[in-house]
């Protein structure tokens, strides 16, 4: 069985090559871009089974790629943990409407989710 991949989208790179380490450790292959357009080329590259997104980048918002991500057919089913300094209060009831339709399954908020929640949560979504 070949490896799932992860498409991970994080401006920061010691956080990125946390997640991607520990990730790699439990047998998933993880391709780190820092930005939207990059992931948007590294999707179009080699088709993700997850994308894990941060809502702060750097050229575009995270919602923004969401909207640009869902708008290509073939990646619509994908799923999507959003992993975030941005506190989803912060979006008040629109998040949770947005969320679902852009087929965000997982709202992680960065302070309190520490890798072994990650983990967790990658396996129940794509283990």
């Amino acid at each position: 069985m070949s490896k799932r991949t992860i498409l991970l989208i994080e401006p920061d790179v010691v956080l990125a090559e946390t997640y991607r380490s520990i990730l790699e450790k439990k047998g998933f292959r993880v391709r780190h871009v820092f930005g939207a357009q990059d992931a948007v080329v590294a999707a179009d590259e080699k088709k993700p089974d997850l994308v894990i997104c941060e809502l702060q980048l750097v050229s575009h918002s995270g919602i923004e790629f969401l909207y640009e991500f869902r708008s290509y057919p073939d990646w619509r089913q994908i799923p999507i943990i959003v992993l975030s300094l941005v506190p989803m209060a912060e979006f008040k009831d629109s998040m949770f409407g947005l969320v679902e339709r852009l087929g965000v399954v997982r709202y992680l908020y960065k302070p309190m989710t520490g890798l072994v929640e990650l983990v967790r949560e990658v396996d129940f979504v794509i283990g």
